[in-house]
Parts: structure tokens; sequence; C-alpha cells
């Protein structure tokens, strides 16, 4: 990868087109940072708020000699934002040598594996949405976090903002089904 650090000085002068090709060279490993936490947290409002603090750090960063520290920096800060989410949702961290990081997700279960019906109750629940919110909301699940949500919209033919109103309809919809069907559900964020 070749060292995004040559946008720094002028994203530090308040760029935003240098922090748009920045950003260009900068999300593939971003998200890829976040996928470990897809399953624990809402990767792109963590990736979105990381960011926002690049952005707003960017002009006090002082580079280390070494290639990409602004990348560095945002992926420590996205990694750490997701931390802090898994967190607050109950999630246990296990602490390594290079850091903390989840439990394997993979190897735990989750309510919906152990518990047969409440994952019938959720693809019940999913079947009954509407088309467009279902669509859309499906869309982000197979994402997985590694797509904005531009790109996704662009893909089902919607607007942004009509795919994040569908995303939330979706959720709010699921969240109405599953009380009705006995499960206490927490609220939602916005």
């Amino acid at each position: 990868m070749a060292d995004l650090d040559l946008h720094l000085p002028a994203i530090a002068a308040g760029d935003d087109g240098a922090y748009a090709r920045w950003l260009s060279g900068a999300e593939p490993e971003l998200r890829a940072s976040l996928r470990a936490f897809a399953a624990a947290v809402d990767a792109e409002a963590v990736l979105q708020e990381a960011l926002l603090r690049v952005w707003q750090v960017a002009p006090r960063l002082a580079p280390d000699g070494r290639p990409n520290a602004l990348l560095r920096f945002a992926v420590r800060t996205a990694r750490n934002l997701a931390l802090d989410e898994a967190r607050r949702g109950g999630h246990r961290l296990t602490v390594h040598a290079d850091g903390p990081e989840l439990d394997a997700l993979a190897g735990s279960e989750t309510p919906e594996q152990s518990d047969p019906l409440l994952r019938r109750l959720i693809l019940s629940c999913r079947d009954h949405l509407a088309a467009r919110p279902r669509q859309a909301l499906e869309a982000r699940l197979a994402a997985g976090g590694y797509e904005p949500d531009a790109v996704l919209a662009a893909r089902l033919g919607m607007r942004l903002n009509t795919f994040l109103q569908n995303v939330g309809r979706a959720r709010r919809a699921l969240v109405e089904c599953l009380r009705r069907g006995g499960v206490a559900v927490e609220e939602l964020r916005p």
C-alpha cells in the first residue's frame, strides 16, 4: 500500500478533497480492521465515528517517520471504538500480546443458534418485512460492514437517504415483531 500520509498536510489544512483522496485509499483497510467486530457492533456506525475523529485530530497528528501514520491512527481509533461498543453490548474480551480482542465469535453460540424457536421467530419476522426494508436490511447484513451504505443503496436502486430509512424501518419492524412474539428486546440505538 502506498503511503497515504502524502495527503496529511492538506488534510491538516482543512482540505476536504485531500481527505476524500486519503479515505479512498484507507477505507478498505479500515473496514477490514473492523471485520472481527461486525457480529457484535454496528461496524458502519463505528467506522463513521472513527472517520470523524480522524478528521478532527489530523491537524494535530505528528507523523512518526513510519508510513501511513494517519491510517494507523484511524485503525487504532476504529478498533478502540469497536471494543468499547462490544463491551457495552456485553461481549467478553480476551487480551493477547498485540492487544485486546473480542472472544472468537465464530466459536461461540449466539442466542439464535442455541435456541431454535428464537431462530424461527427471527426468520418469520424477517419474512414478514415489507419488500424494500427487507432488501435494504439484507443488503447491509450481507455486506458485513465491508461496503458503504451508498454503494448498497445504488445497487438496490435507492437514494442513500431512502436506503437508510428502509434499514431503520426494517429494524423497528423486527423489534416490534419479536416483542409480539414474547422476546424482550432492548431499545434500538439511533
